[in-house]
């Protein structure tokens, strides 16, 4: 009786074994794969660093880094990208960038290639619209903000003409004067299309180098 009980103790044994590796070999089949590994060739290095400092120059105008560097990466790419592997390339969190992702969307600087809950990401080229409303919502009041205080100094130099002597009322005007040259300038900027074709790029070129030396010559 002793004998037998072992033998059945030994059985029990390796059926819960052969139970625990089956159902570890099920959790490693529905598991995720590894995350990528960053692009390690040289072209690849170099697209990462036009990537960091696209997103350098893209946070004057209102934006993070991150959106600058998402967007250049799909705008070079030559198919759409999904949020891993726009993570992977970066070598960031797939949080920032799917937090990321979605603000581009709001913005109109990217989109979803299908519909699909994890479909790809392309870049949308035409993004002067949207630096024009940045813009037109901080550069422009900015300006204006300084032009309406310089014409204050100046029409208050105006009616106490005994206080003048301290301060240049012609230097004023000549401020007030630059300030609506730049105003002008954001102007044009505002209403400007950019090219969508790249023969037309040398005529938009020259156009705003006319407009440039016309500036000058003020």
């Amino acid at each position: 009786m002793q004998r037998k009980g072992s033998v059945e103790n030994r059985l029990f044994s390796a059926t819960l074994r052969l139970s625990f590796q089956f159902r570890m070999s099920r959790i490693d089949d529905h598991s995720e794969p590894p995350p990528g590994r960053p692009p390690s060739d040289p072209l690849s290095l170099r697209i990462r660093q036009v990537c960091d400092a696209v997103g350098n120059f893209i946070e004057y105008w209102g934006f993070k880094a991150i959106h600058g560097r998402i967007w250049t990466l799909l705008a070079l790419s030559t198919e759409p990208l999904s949020q891993l592997e726009i993570a992977d390339f970066l070598e960031v969190s797939r949080a920032l960038v799917s937090a990321a992702v979605a603000e581009l969307v709001e913005h109109g600087l990217i989109r979803p290639v299908g519909d699909r809950r994890k479909a790809p990401y392309e870049a949308v080229t035409d993004v002067w619209p949207t630096i024009s409303d940045v813009l037109r919502e901080r550069e422009w009041m900015l300006v204006e903000t300084a032009r309406v205080a310089l014409e204050g100094a100046i029409e208050e130099a105006e009616l106490a003409p005994e206080r003048r002597a301290r301060f240049s009322v012609e230097r004023l005007r000549f401020l007030l004067r630059m300030t609506e040259l730049a105003q002008a300038f954001l102007r044009l900027l505002i209403g400007l299309r950019m090219p969508q074709r790249l023969e037309s790029i040398g005529g938009w070129l020259k156009d705003t180098a006319k407009f440039l030396r016309g500036l000058r010559s003020l």
